[in-house]
């Protein structure tokens, strides 16, 4: 691994006998969407198979797959712009990457993320849409300290970590 994706990492969280586990899956499919999609329906799950990724300290990407269902979540559209997984989030979502100047116009100069995509993906779960909001959205907080708060919310913080720390030591 090198210090370029040292902390670029894609997990895949299920439950299986009403436990949730999790595990690391390629690096590669941190610039994949259409394989990380395809990596998680291979996963058998109870309720829907999770699928969380943290590019750098840029962004991350959350993913459900339940059945025929896809549901994804960017933390910030901005990074549409140097990232091909952000990218191709927006592609899926049908959401235009906008270009500098319409960003700014939109945050009118407040240092804050501005997420894409399904805001309730975990409601069902116990994460409702404005927290999620209001995590992502959290500028001084890395991608991966984010999901870590979302792995613990919905219960699956130790086998998030375990995974983490089976990678990263």
């Amino acid at each position: 691994m090198t210090d370029e994706d040292a902390f670029d990492f894609a997990i895949v969280v299920y439950r299986e006998d009403e436990c949730w586990d999790a595990e690391m899956l390629p690096v590669a499919l941190t610039s994949d969407l259409h394989g990380l999609i395809k990596a998680l329906r291979q996963q058998p799950s109870e309720s829907g198979t999770i699928g969380l990724v943290a590019v750098g300290d840029e962004f991350f990407v959350a993913l459900r797959v339940v059945g025929e269902r896809v549901d994804v979540f960017l933390s910030d559209i901005a990074a549409s712009w140097d990232f091909p997984l952000a990218q191709q989030v927006l592609e899926y979502l049908d959401v235009p990457v906008p270009d500098e100047d319409e960003l700014e116009e939109i945050l009118q100069d407040e240092e804050v993320a501005l997420p894409a995509g399904d805001l309730s993906i975990f409601a069902d779960l116990g994460l409702d849409e404005m927290e999620l909001g209001i995590l992502s959205g959290d500028i001084d907080l890395l991608p991966e300290d984010v999901l870590s708060s979302i792995a613990a919310r919905l219960g699956f913080s130790e086998p998030f970590e375990r995974a983490i720390e089976s990678v990263f030591g």
